[in-house]
């Protein structure tokens, strides 16, 4: 009897856990149903995949995607479309948003704003604050959420957590990996003057120098020893946090960015400006060579783009006023492919830093990998293909991207999310069809 599935990937070379083979691959009920010579298999649908790499969908665990209250920067919308235009098949989103995600009610608005909108798959984060702390044990348990995000240092309203009380709750009592903004606020407070005065953007990763992330990092992870927490520090930006954190890998996980990978003070600040702005801070070659080292060495277990999106109008404030961040969902993968290209990492260990990875450190559920059994989430790409990012191709409702005019090789040709094609050659395809991510530690028991 012949196989029957509903898409056949024909041809293409399969990046799995254990390696990379060329094979077809047969989706069922949105599911990986078999990999292997199909020949004989028919389908609803078929791709031919010939002379792609097909990877696992990538999870983007760092996105800010402004919606409520800030919608004129990026919505659920258009975040998440310029998510599946770059590969990403799903994004955990940051709670940062006004107002911000603190309670369940907020959480459940987010759901319910992105049904039926979202192109990817997704999640929120829970923001943790000095007001909420005794909450949060309850609340990361939630459907849709992500986990717990803390920030160390500059944010805003009541999502700011610097005293040693609330820092410990969330060590003590939050009992899945919780995400950590890790910049010391005291420091940053005291060095503030630094920035006003100067009104020089170059001046940015001197305001918010490598003490002030060295000093919040290490207080985290010593927290989460002593209490017995999981925290995920996110974008990484010193060699000397990476230190710190390689002796600290029984609690704690570690992300970087494309861009920390890929810039370097002072020439993007010489030739971005306040475009080149983000927190914490790029930073000199040094510190990029760090994180490289760091990758290499198996100490970065994410890459995650902490597409962190304003309009152009407000990157051009004068320094300090303007707003720190840039767009990257879409560019994530075209700039990571590009380093392949270039030798700096292998695509097995790419795939590990955006699939693989994420899944792992959050207990993401049936996602992160290309085996039987799995959500048939892909990501088909040329890793010859010669491309330029445009403005025109990304989707972003902030329009610009310091990327924006760069040559990579490499690019995202096909993005299959559930088993269903979203996008093919820069082109969307179908209608708005992400669902809530599931983690492990939050599946509600079987129905008897």
């Amino acid at each position: 009897m012949t196989d029957t599935y509903d898409l056949l990937i024909r041809g293409g070379t399969v990046v799995t856990p254990w390696g990379a083979e060329t094979c077809d691959l047969g989706v069922r009920d949105d599911l990986i149903a078999a990999l292997g010579d199909l020949g004989g298999a028919s389908a609803g649908e078929t791709v031919d995949a010939a002379g792609l790499h097909v990877l696992p969908g990538v999870i983007d665990s760092q996105v800010h995607f402004r919606e409520p209250g800030l919608d004129h920067k990026e919505d659920l919308e258009s975040g998440t479309r310029a998510a599946i235009l770059g590969g990403v098949t799903s994004i955990f989103e940051m709670p940062n948003t006004k107002p911000p995600t603190v309670t369940p009610e907020a959480l459940r608005d987010k759901l319910d704003r992105a049904r039926g909108r979202a192109w990817c798959d997704h999640a929120f984060f829970v923001g943790g604050s000095p007001d909420n702390a005794d909450e949060l044990a309850e609340m990361e348990r939630l459907p849709g959420c992500a986990g717990i995000k803390v920030f160390m240092g500059s944010s805003t309203g009541t999502l700011l957590v610097e005293d040693e009380e609330t820092l410990a709750i969330v060590a003590s009592s939050v009992r899945r990996r919780f995400a950590v903004h890790a910049e010391d606020e005291a420091r940053l407070r005291e060095r503030l003057g630094i920035a006003r005065d100067s009104g020089d953007v170059r001046d940015h990763p001197n305001w918010r120098d490598v003490e002030a992330a060295v000093l919040a990092t290490t207080r985290i992870v010593q927290l989460c020893r002593r209490y017995g927490g999981r925290v995920q520090v996110l974008h990484v930006s010193t060699a000397e946090e990476m230190e710190v954190l390689a002796a600290y890998k029984d609690v704690a996980t570690v992300e970087v960015t494309p861009q920390h990978l890929t810039l370097a003070a002072p020439e993007c600040y010489e030739r971005f400006g306040t475009h080149a702005q983000m927190n914490p801070p790029i930073r000199d070659a040094r510190h990029r060579e760090g994180l490289w080292r760091a990758l290499s060495q198996g100490i970065v277990d994410v890459i995650g783009s902490d597409h962190a999106p304003h309009s152009a109008e407000e990157k051009e404030r004068a320094y300090p006023t303007s707003p720190s961040g840039i767009p990257g969902v879409q560019t994530l993968l075209p700039i990571m492919l590009n380093h392949v290209a270039e030798g700096r990492l292998s695509l097995q260990r790419l795939v590990e830093l955006t699939a693989h990875g994420p899944a792992r450190v959050y207990n993401v559920a049936r996602k992160g990998r290309v085996a039987v059994g799995f959500d048939a989430d892909l990501t088909l790409v040329d890793l010859k293909a010669r491309r330029e990012i445009t403005l025109d191709w990304l989707a972003s409702k902030s329009g610009w991207s310091p990327f924006a005019g760069m040559q990579v090789t490499g690019w995202p040709v096909a993005t299959v999310l559930r088993g269903q094609p979203v996008a093919r050659d820069g082109e969307l395809q179908g209608k708005p069809a992400g669902e809530p991510v599931r983690f492990l530690e939050c599946l509600p028991p079987e129905a008897a």
